[in-house]
């Protein structure tokens, strides 16, 4: 009898739980063997909706998303709480805290990522680079910087809840970082009734994916919420209090430019870093993230592979295998590792079950199989969503050209504007011949509905621009179109969820966004698209018994059009 080969996953998020839900048929029929280490104790769990648990929006039992009880009654070996220290490629096996060694074939890197700390006088950041991590590896290794009281970052649970009190408490927040997630918590605390300023370096929120227009409508949006935005100012220092027991706390952040801003809680959202310190101490080719081929496979090792937050994927060329400097970066979304945790797992289980498909169970230098060179299919550009209440930002691909601009490069290019800023609404589109290639939207959430479909199916604009602006317009009759609810119009983007898909668990009795969830996973992601499940379902549940496809049901103020 031939010994199951054995499969090792090092991390426990949302992205290993997914991987380890596909390994479960191959474990249980004996194929594989699988151990989990994980350093949190607890359950997996929704890492996306760490913001909205921290300002009361959502339970904890909403957020998990792995199934320990399942996984070990197919015979998954779950070590949670437990911490990888060392990788050894060459005995193949990893050092645990706990000083067990555990043996692999294939070694499997979730390892995440961790939230930037900026370079702030008050606030120590350390180095990760191979020296560092060779010198103080119990310090360094899987852990996160340890951050003065009073300041936190929004990555776990434990964070929620330092951000949770301060809500509760009515204390003024300061956030530092106009990215989706830092605004997103910003417009979540202040709908609680916080005290919120949000500080960032350029001239308006969400630069990586708005254009001018789009970004300061939506200052003035955030405004009209009650945030105060600080702009233009580049975060320099932070100053502390003493506190009765004498022990200090944060008190204020200090601007290059001369501000000094009172708060209470300091939320850094900066971005976050691949977690490699396992990768770079074990020798694996590390840049922004694990440098893994199209297949996932380390570059410098067949048997070892990564998804998600801590994978960079990188066409291995002989000229950039020498550069030091690679081009791209792990995804950062929860759907592309979804979509690589469930790729692995089919790959890895087809590898272990010898199936003739994979022609062999031995992988090559390069970790593919003898004769293929399988490739994860290419992701497409992101669909960015500010998910928040009564503001609906939607933004995809690069919309920095202008109207007025000429170019040569791009002759068919075309770029059509619509603004409102007294109501803090905008579009932005940009075409290719016609075909849209990336929008920015604020306030119009119809339009980016709409906008989202044709992107998604790359389908040409109406010759006529402002034909899309009706979707919001006051008179626009959501029955007079019923794109949205075609059977193959996408839903769920993280989880590639259909109407069709969506109707048909609707069908066997699934009546709420919940229960879409449980059996589809449609809004289990990033949560965006729970607004268009809604519709989906009140649109199911206007059909009479029998009837055919009616038209959509309910008004753009009582289900605001949304695509995950």
């Amino acid at each position: 009898m031939t010994t199951p080969r054995h499969v090792v996953l090092l991390g426990y998020g949302p992205v290993g739980a997914r991987f380890v839900e596909e390994l479960l048929p191959a474990v249980a029929d004996g194929s594989l063997e699988l151990t989990v280490i994980g350093g949190e104790a607890m359950e997996a769990y929704n890492r996306v909706l760490v913001a909205e648990y921290a300002v009361g929006g959502t339970e904890l039992d909403s957020m998990l998303v792995g199934d320990r009880e399942a996984a070990e009654a197919a015979g998954v070996r779950m070590m949670l709480g437990v911490a990888a220290r060392t990788i050894d490629r060459d005995a193949r096996t990893v050092e645990l805290s706990t000083g067990e060694r555990v043996g692999y074939d294939r070694l499997v890197l979730a390892t995440g990522a961790r939230a930037n700390v900026p370079t702030l006088d008050g606030v120590e950041r350390h180095r990760r680079d191979l020296v560092s991590l060779e010198k103080y590896p119990d310090s360094l290794v899987g852990r996160d910087d340890e951050l003065p009281s009073g300041i936190t970052a929004l990555r776990d649970l434990a964070d929620a809840e330092r951000v949770l009190a301060a809500v509760r408490a009515r204390r003024r927040i300061i956030v530092l970082g106009a990215g989706v997630l830092g605004l997103e918590l910003a417009l979540a605390a202040a709908h609680a009734g916080a005290e919120v300023c949000v500080v960032h370096h350029g001239p308006h929120p969400m630069p990586r994916n708005l254009d001018r227009g789009a970004g300061l409508v939506l200052r003035a949006a955030l405004r009209r919420t009650g945030v105060t935005v600080v702009a233009n100012s580049r975060a320099e220092a932070v100053g502390f209090r003493d506190e009765a027991d004498g022990s200090r706390r944060f008190d204020q952040l200090v601007t290059a430019d001369g501000k000094q801003l009172r708060g209470d809680l300091l939320v850094l959202s900066c971005g976050v870093g691949a977690r490699t310190e396992l990768a770079t101490l074990a020798g694996l080719r590390t840049a922004a993230g694990v440098v893994v081929h199209p297949w996932l496979a380390s570059w410098s090792d067949p048997a070892v592979f990564a998804i998600g937050d801590c994978a960079q994927i990188v066409e291995r060329t002989e000229q950039n295998a020498r550069e030091r400097d690679l081009p791209g970066a792990p995804a950062g979304l929860i759907g592309p590792g979804w979509r690589q945790a469930d790729w692995l797992a089919a790959r890895l289980s087809a590898e272990a079950r010898g199936e003739a498909s994979t022609r062999s169970t031995e992988l090559g230098d390069d970790g593919s199989l003898p004769g293929e060179r399988p490739a994860l299919p290419a992701e497409r550009e992101a669909i960015v969503m500010l998910k928040a209440e009564h503001l609906d930002v939607v933004a995809v691909g690069d919309v920095s050209a202008e109207p007025w601009d000429e170019h040569p490069s791009h002759p068919r290019r075309r770029v059509a504007q619509w603004a409102d800023p007294e109501h803090h609404r905008y579009v932005k589109m940009v075409t290719e011949g016609g075909v849209l290639t990336g929008f920015a939207s604020v306030g119009m959430p119809r339009t980016a509905a709409e906008l989202t479909l044709l992107f998604e199916r790359r389908g040409e604009l109406p010759a006529d621009r402002s034909l899309l602006l009706r979707f919001d317009g006051p008179d626009f009759d959501p029955s007079a179109s019923g794109d949205a609810f075609a059977p193959t119009a996408t839903v769920c983007w993280c989880n590639g969820v259909t109407v069709e898909r969506i109707e048909a668990s609707t069908a066997s009795g699934s009546t709420t966004v919940e229960c879409i969830g449980r059996d589809t996973r449609a809004g289990t992601g990033c949560g965006g698209c729970k607004g268009r499940i809604g519709e989906v379902l009140a649109r199911a549940a206007s059909k009479p018994a029998g009837a055919g496809d009616p038209a959509p049901a309910g008004s753009p103020d009582d289900a605001p059009s949304r695509t995950g």
